[in-house]
């Protein structure tokens, strides 16, 4: 069978996948108008005649009622409960319908962290602004909410002095001072911030202090804390997406600049790309500049956006990927002497499987195979695919990967443009998922009949255990078809049961938080939470591995990834049908190895460097 013949069987069967996918969304829309008006006609009745109409009403489960679970054979359901839980907040990005500067679309990023050490994962948002300012009084600022342990959260953003507002990009969460509290970096369009953790529900804007404000306005934007030296402190890597100035930025109108038609921000071709940044950690909590010396500035892309950091070559030093907006995505490679190299390109990791650079977005890496490397997978525009890339190793001396987008089954997506991503264990059978939020970069589209909307849908790939993913959305419905102008995205298992939940932070709108639900609790799990000693505290590039009877999983601990946010710093393994792990291993950054043996499912696990297994501090309440 000739390429050209399988490349037009690939195209006509992605071409019936869009046509079919078309029709169920429409359909959707239809069926969720009918319910609308149908459940508001019998609000109207049930004003008129409310004793008569509410036990009908409550009967039918229109009020807040937690839907019935049921086998969508996938064994896991889902259910928003933002409102619920008290993230009530609006995330406002500019403006609503018509943007004038690129600045306006990117989003920001939310971070699942245990900001009191008190075993319960609390909830950062950043927050944007937008150009005209807001009435006095009225700024939006980011939200940082704690976990009350009952399903709810409380807003403690004021007291916690986290109360800034401006144009808000990433978060990421590490331990720079290795202090035992995690500490909060956000990088924004102006000046960055780092906020230490005081340990006693407080932070205090450490950024100029410490070195990594900024002496010009950038427009930081990906960042992760990181031990690339492994000396145990955390050094920050931020990315920087455009040399903006708004004074002589072109406008829609000046551009002009166009989008199918319909005039839009301008960006980014034309602008000029930003330069990542590596701060050094000096050990004494300020940082140093070392991009250049590093090599951080010599790379084939720019536009930087999604940050993520993995040992991809296992070789136990951390490596760094960039997903880049229109231009190939960098992999800077660590070179163990300080430095880095971007072999993205040499590698097979920086264009699609056609060999065009790709407008990426945000990033997830987990070994879907079981093959014991790190994959990575990577969000980009509507009309293209995300991009699936298999870790083939090191090969004649150069790390290499594979696009397996369409042949693992990614490519049947095309009219979705995705941002937060992530390789997420849902039903906890030992097998990674994937699952991506999405939203038009434009308002302005909604004006076009021939894209999937400005808020659109999420997207969920089961693993199928043969190197192949399927996506089963519509098959477990709810929320997961509900459409949004997603942005951030993070997961974590905010209510301690073994479900990873998720969480998304949207552009001018209230937050969603998708609490998952066993249907069947048929599969065990654990999670591990590392703390370092003479590696970083947080435990940044160990690398843990679980072995039960019949497979073996790794991952590592980091910092970033995603679109702009954090996940959970504990890492999750779902372990099928195994009552037990057999083995637990750790290799730190340091070299240090520890083993657990006989491992009882359904817990948390607390690893000390050097001490093995330990009982979590009772620590209810922060520090006093």
């Amino acid at each position: 069978m000739g390429r050209d013949r399988v490349a037009r069987m690939i195209s006509s069967f992605a071409a019936a996948e869009f046509a079919e996918a078309a029709g169920r969304d429409y359909i959707v829309a239809v069926m969720r108008n009918l319910r609308s008006s149908l459940q508001q006609s019998v609000q109207q009745l049930c004003l008129i005649a409310a004793l008569l109409c509410a036990p009908v009403y409550f009967a039918f489960g229109w009020q807040n009622a937690k839907p019935a679970e049921k086998d969508n054979g996938y064994g896991v359901t889902f259910t928003n409960i933002a409102r619920a839980a008290g993230l009530t907040h609006k995330t406002v990005y500019g403006d609503e319908r018509r943007n004038k500067y690129l600045l306006e679309t990117t989003g920001c990023g939310v971070a699942w962290f245990d900001y009191d050490n008190d075993g319960w994962l609390d909830l950062f948002f950043v927050n944007g602004t937008r150009l005209g300012g807001m009435s006095k009084g009225q700024e939006p600022t980011t939200h940082l909410y704690r976990n009350k342990r009952d399903g709810t959260f409380e807003d403690v953003t004021k007291q916690a002095g986290l109360a800034r507002t401006g144009w808000g990009q990433a978060v990421c969460i590490g331990d720079y001072d290795n202090d035992g509290d995690d500490d909060l970096f956000i990088s924004y369009y102006g000046h960055n911030a780092l906020y230490k953790n005081n340990g006693d529900g407080t932070f205090a804007d450490v950024s100029e202090k410490a070195g990594v404000a900024g002496a010009k306005t950038r427009w930081g934007s990906g960042a992760a804390f990181v031990d690339y030296d492994k000396d145990g402190d955390l050094d920050l890597f931020v990315a920087n997406y455009i040399d903006l100035d708004l004074k002589t930025a072109p406008t829609p109108e000046t551009g002009p600049c166009l989008y199918k038609g319909v005039m839009v921000a301008c960006g980014p071709p034309g602008l000029e790309g930003g330069k990542n940044i590596l701060y050094r950690n000096n050990g004494d909590a300020t940082f140093t500049d070392i991009s250049d010396k590093a090599g951080i500035l010599k790379t084939y892309g720019t536009y930087g956006l999604g940050v993520i950091t993995a040992d991809f070559d296992n070789d136990t030093w951390t490596d760094i990927y960039v997903a880049n907006d229109s231009a190939p995505a960098a992999l800077y490679h660590n070179n163990k002497d300080g430095a880095f190299t971007d072999i993205g390109v040499e590698a097979g990791a920086a264009y699609s499987s056609d060999g065009k650079p790709q407008a990426g977005m945000g990033v997830g890496i987990g070994d879907f195979d079981g093959d014991g490397l790190l994959d990575i997978f990577k969000t980009n525009f509507s009309g293209d695919t995300s991009t699936l890339y298999r870790n083939l190793g090191v090969k004649s001396g150069l790390l290499s990967f594979d696009d397996v987008t369409f042949t693992a089954g990614i490519g049947v997506n095309t009219r979705f443009l995705g941002w937060g991503c992530g390789f997420v264990d849902f039903d906890n059978d030992g097998w990674l998922d994937i699952f991506l939020v999405n939203g038009h970069v434009y308002p302005e589209v909604e004006k076009l009949t021939t894209e999937a909307g400005y808020p659109q849908r999420k997207v969920l790939y089961q693993n199928l255990r043969n190197g192949s993913f399927k996506d089963i959305t519509e098959k477990v419905g709810g929320p997961l078809l509900e459409t949004t102008a997603s942005r951030g995205c993070a997961f974590g298992d905010f209510d301690n049961d073994g479900d990873v939940d998720v969480v998304i932070n949207p552009v001018n709108d209230v937050p969603v938080l998708l609490r998952t639900d066993s249907a069947t609790k048929n599969n065990n799990w654990v999670s591990v939470k590392l703390i370092g000693v003479k590696s970083n505290r947080t435990g940044a590039g160990a690398r843990i591995k679980v072995v039960t009877e019949d497979k073996t999983q790794i991952d590592e601990v980091r910092s970033g990834g995603s679109y702009y946010s954090q996940n959970d710093l504990r890492l999750h393994f779902g372990l099928g049908k195994a009552a037990k792990v057999k083995t637990i291993e750790v290799r730190w950054p340091s070299g240090a190895v520890d083993t657990l043996n006989d491992v009882a499912a359904g817990q948390v696990v607390f690893i000390k460097e050097g001490a093995g297994q330990i009982k979590p501090a009772s620590r209810n309440t922060v520090k006093q």
